[in-house]
């Protein structure tokens, strides 16, 4: 539900503040409210989140809940469900007192978005090609609703694709041949 009735700026977007705990994104400089994650969305989030850190992936170097900044010409933000940051990165957000990815920031080496019932064509179609525009390096489209999880990789200006369903191992551009499957994710 789109709530200001003028553009705003992402200045103004970034100093915005209610007084509630509602979660807001920027798109095309609309202010839209988020309506709070389902269980199933989070408890995937926090598996993965638990499978990167056995990984050996550092704890500061795992997000859920940091916003990304993916567009400057008609402001725009997205709180994928997990982030994967370069330490580059971690270095850059540490202190900050808002955890913003900003267009001056260098991007995430992976952004995962659980898709929720109604909000298909956002991750499939919208963020893939916001995600692409930051130069994201992969891109994973987890569907509960199609049994599946789609591994995009940025490849000369392009995500080529490989979707995983059901117990064959999800290969990961950036991480190899992982010890996880979709039905893993998804029970």
């Amino acid at each position: 539900m789109t709530i200001a009735s003028q553009k705003m700026s992402l200045a103004e977007y970034l100093n915005f503040d209610d007084g509630t705990d509602t979660w807001y994104e920027l798109e095309n400089g609309e202010l839209v409210a988020m309506p709070p994650e389902s269980d199933r969305n989070q408890r995937i989030a926090s598996l993965l989140f638990a499978f990167f850190l056995n990984q050996g992936i550092s704890s500061y170097r795992l997000r859920i809940g940091t916003e990304i900044v993916v567009s400057s010409l008609r402001a725009t933000t997205r709180f994928p469900d997990l982030i994967v940051l370069s330490e580059e990165l971690a270095t850059a957000l540490e202190g900050a007192n808002r955890s913003t990815i900003t267009l001056d920031m260098p991007p995430p080496l992976l952004v995962v978005e659980v898709v929720s019932p109604g909000q298909e064509k956002r991750d499939y179609r919208y963020k893939r090609s916001e995600y692409g525009a930051r130069g994201i390096a992969e891109y994973w489209i987890v569907d509960p609703m199609q049994q599946k999880v789609t591994v995009l990789e940025w490849v000369e200006g392009l995500y080529e694709e490989k979707v995983f369903q059901g117990d064959s191992a999800i290969a990961s551009p950036l991480f190899g041949i992982l010890n996880l499957t979709t039905a893993q994710i998804l029970q």
